[in-house]
């Protein structure tokens, strides 16, 4: 290993430096009287992962009594080990914002008017949407010609053009791989994914 002149003073004084400054010491008893006044501290904390991206950073909700208090970046995460971006810094807002739509909503064709609905009707107007779409779209065979003979072959492709599926970052590994069979089983072809886009 060669070093330079000045790479050796460099690395001389940065050493000097850091043994001088961990010998003063600090005191820290002023810090440690603060933390008994913080407002997280009788709060559970619960680690939890980003619903932003796909990094999966780890986050601490704090909540007391019931209710989140705060959130902050998880220091033991492996991926973001305490930091967060702007908008995972800002997550707390999701949960606590008068403008947080917590009823499924739904407007008829036509309508210029949201109905508030009931979970069970609007996971069943979903299905019953998508089956309809899908029977009325479905191709179970297509005739293809052969290029060299000139023959026409009829081939099962048991396929719908007319849905498309999306996958979003916020899935893990897991819920993605459901998701695309569920999808590859309706017969979709159009199979996307955020991360890709």
């Amino acid at each position: 290993m060669e070093i330079s002149r000045r790479g050796f003073l460099k690395l001389t004084g940065a050493s000097t430096l850091t043994a001088i400054l961990g010998d003063l010491g600090f005191d820290l008893s002023s810090v440690q009287a603060q933390v008994k006044n913080l407002k997280i501290k009788s709060a559970q904390a619960t680690p939890t992962i980003c619903p932003y991206c796909s990094v999966g950073c780890g986050i601490l909700a704090y909540a007391e009594n019931g209710r989140l208090i705060n959130t902050e970046g998880d220091p033991d995460h492996p991926i973001n080990q305490g930091s967060l971006c702007s908008k995972g810094a800002a997550v707390y807002q999701v949960h606590d914002n008068e403008k947080r739509v917590k009823k499924p909503l739904y407007r008829a064709p036509g309508s210029d008017k949201w109905e508030e609905k009931d979970w069970d009707w609007v996971l069943n107007k979903i299905a019953e949407n998508i089956k309809k779409t899908r029977d009325e779209n479905f191709i179970a065979k297509e005739t293809i010609t052969d290029e060299k003979t000139g023959a026409k072959m009829e081939i099962t492709v048991n396929r719908t053009e007319a849905l498309a599926n999306l996958g979003g970052a916020g899935l893990d590994n897991e819920e993605c791989y459901l998701l695309q069979k569920l999808a590859r089983g309706l017969g979709v072809v159009y199979l996307e994914h955020q991360a890709r886009i």
